[in-house]
């Protein structure tokens, strides 16, 4: 059974961090590109941070510009797992967080922005507030 489940989600204080995981079950992680989404209420749906697969010719990663040199998106491999590394917390930063994994992409942004038919977990939610 094919299945993606996210972990790590929270309440923070602004300015803290958070490490959320994104493991995979009944195929490897590895040979798709993956993504964090983010929803907040009343929002649409956002394309935080997408990474290209293992075995990608183009090897890039993308950074919404609300989330750039802030969260960090990364894989282990040996694990099955991807993860993204959430610092410097804001309170607009708070939102269900959901990983994605898709094969066909050419480009991370394009993931990003476009998801389309993928794997998607069942979200996790992140509360930044004091």
């Amino acid at each position: 059974q094919v299945q993606l489940a996210e972990s790590g989600g929270g309440l923070v204080q602004p300015g803290g961090s958070l490490r959320l995981s994104c493991a995979a079950s009944g195929f490897t992680l590895n040979y798709y590109r993956v993504g964090w989404f983010r929803q907040a209420p009343g929002k649409e749906r956002e394309g935080v941070s997408c990474i290209s697969s293992s075995d990608s010719s183009d090897g890039n990663t993308y950074y919404a510009d609300s989330v750039r040199g802030r969260f960090t998106i990364s894989r282990d491999n040996a694990k099955n797992l991807v993860y993204l590394q959430m610092n410097s917390l804001k309170a607009e930063d708070t939102a269900v967080y959901y990983c994605a994994a898709a094969r066909g992409y050419s480009d991370s942004s394009y993931f990003c922005r476009t998801p389309g038919a993928a794997y998607w977990g069942q979200g996790t939610q992140v509360t930044v507030s004091s």
